[in-house]
């Protein structure tokens, strides 16, 4: 293992009612995570693609640390059963602290919020602010419509393909962790 890497944050949705395929990765993901012996860091939810990911990685004797807003630990019901839970006052400190804990990013499919958050970290990176690695896990081709917008910016000069090369694209959440862990 990457002994550089320990703590590793993922980025997914909290909406609930999903297609088996999404919570299928998001389960495997959290156990690949704990069989790796790294740290989930997550936005602290219990519902959802977020709630799945953080129950495996701790069914599967993985750490969990969940950091989560006050508004978001009502709406989201924050799961209580993290080995760690911060519960914090705004997004922008959430996700601050999401950040500063990570030796790595994964995104999983999700709505706006990941997006966000995805896009924050490209950007950070593209500044060189970090050079964690950034990967997408793209579960059913979720991402498929995104990585075509991406290769548009680049085709039409809105961006170079250096930029659109700081992620990483897998298809499993097994490769995501090969790709930080291996």
């Amino acid at each position: 293992m990457n002994r550089s890497i320990r703590q590793v944050t993922v980025y997914c949705a909290s909406s609930e009612g999903l297609d088996r395929v999404y919570v299928d990765a998001a389960e495997r993901l959290g156990e690949a995570i704990a069989r790796a012996g790294l740290m989930l860091v997550y936005g602290g939810g219990s519902l959802g693609l977020m709630g799945c990911v953080a129950d495996s990685a701790h069914r599967h004797g993985g750490r969990v640390h969940g950091i989560i807003t006050e508004k978001l630990a009502t709406l989201e019901f924050a799961r209580q059963t993290c080995d760690e839970l911060e519960v914090v006052a705004t997004m922008r400190i959430r996700k601050q602290r999401m950040e500063e804990l990570a030796d790595a990013f994964i995104a999983l499919p999700g709505g706006v919020g990941t997006y966000e958050e995805l896009f924050e970290m490209l950007v950070a990176r593209k500044l060189r602010d970090h050079d964690k690695p950034l990967i997408i896990v793209n579960t059913n081709g979720y991402f498929d419509p995104l990585l075509s917008m991406l290769q548009r910016g680049v085709d039409e000069g809105f961006m170079t393909a250096e930029v659109r090369d700081l992620l990483e694209i897998v298809p499993t959440p097994e490769e995501a962790i090969e790709q930080i862990a291996g």
